[in-house]
């Protein structure tokens, strides 16, 4: 059992960063979080705060959409990565699973999968038992491996999505918002899985995510950000107890659940941003 308490070990440092779009729009201000070797780590916050921005900082897919880091550090196992390209960071073991999923619509799901393993020097016997490992984890992508992944269902895209991601055999995944458009169940389902993966296979997790009560239950470790800067972190359980992050982010307080008008006010004087 992953224990946070007991974890002092960094495997993903990002250091005081900022990240500018086009040269002239701040997006990020001054993040700082570490994902621990063995890890979940969540990053939390609604729409626009900066999480996807903070995933693709760390990825080096930044330059593809005009954006650049500009200052601060990126460290991976203590060594500074941000001046590699993505592929040499997949190769060190640091992979992206974008929002939206991705999948290569008219390619079958097991074509896709495979697509995962095309940096792999380890020979077909090696890719071939990856592949078995992924269809235990998912057996719907088994049932499904003939498929053309464009006529899947948004979940099992999802799935297609992370075991393309497991091909490249990650030891840290980037999981961007994978509740996105799915119905609660398989969210569960999904966040189960990754449970195990974390647990059964030891890859990491960073998991950008605006669910944030299903991605608390799960993670080990949050983060919240709000409008491109770290409002607050600590242990998942803690923030799950935490009564801001209860009132404001879960929709509870003691007086029971929030309407949207009462939320609404309570931005105006959440205590971290006074």
């Amino acid at each position: 059992m992953f224990d946070v308490a007991k974890t002092d070990t960094a495997l993903l440092e990002v250091n005081n960063i900022e990240v500018i779009y086009n040269h002239v729009i701040l997006v990020l201000k001054g993040v700082s979080l570490s994902l621990a070797k063995g890890g979940i780590t969540a990053l939390l916050g609604g729409n626009g705060a900066g999480k996807t921005t903070t995933l693709k900082a760390i990825s080096n897919l930044l330059r593809s959409e005009r954006g650049e880091v500009t200052k601060g550090t990126i460290l991976y196992h203590g060594e500074r990565v941000q001046e590699l390209n993505p592929s040499e960071l997949v190769k060190r073991g640091v992979i992206q699973v974008m929002e939206g999923r991705h999948c290569f619509e008219h390619l079958t799901v097991e074509e896709n999968l495979l697509t995962g393993a095309y940096t792999r020097k380890d020979g077909n016997a090696a890719i071939a038992a990856d592949l078995e490992m992924v269809y235990a984890y998912f057996p719907r992508l088994k049932e499904r491996r003939r498929s053309q992944a464009g006529y899947t269902s948004g979940g099992e895209q999802q799935m297609v999505a992370i075991g393309r991601a497991l091909m490249s055999r990650p030891e840290t995944i980037l999981l961007d918002e994978p509740s996105m458009g799915l119905a609660p169940q398989l969210v569960e389902e999904i966040f189960e899985i990754v449970r195990d993966l974390n647990e059964k296979e030891g890859v990491s997790f960073l998991v950008a995510e605006q669910n944030t009560n299903a991605a608390l239950r799960y993670a080990h470790y949050g983060y919240i950000l709000e409008s491109g800067r770290v409002v607050m972190d600590g242990p998942a359980q803690e923030l799950r107890e935490n009564p801001d992050v209860k009132e404001f982010y879960l929709g509870v307080s003691e007086g029971g659940r929030k309407s949207f008008r009462d939320v609404r006010s309570y931005r105006r004087r959440k205590r971290w941003l006074s």
